[in-house]
């Protein structure tokens, strides 16, 4: 399980990004599409490190909601 941003991009796509997992970013042209992206992209990602025989970072995020 990982936690994932998702945000409006500047091109009117949606972003994703995995915090945990250092440049782990996708998009789509709907949240649902970039939730989709960007579970594929985690998949690729953790996939590519066990085959390099690297360590799979650990989830270790906290997310907050900070008023300004």
């Amino acid at each position: 399980m990982r936690q994932v941003v998702l945000y409006p991009g500047e091109d009117g796509y949606w972003v994703a990004e995995c915090p945990s997992l250092r440049g782990c970013i996708s998009q789509g042209g709907t949240k649902q599409e970039a939730i989709a992206n960007i579970k594929e992209a985690i998949q690729g990602y953790i996939l590519s490190l066990q085959e390099d025989g690297l360590p799979v970072p650990e989830e270790h995020c906290d997310v907050l909601l900070v008023t300004v």
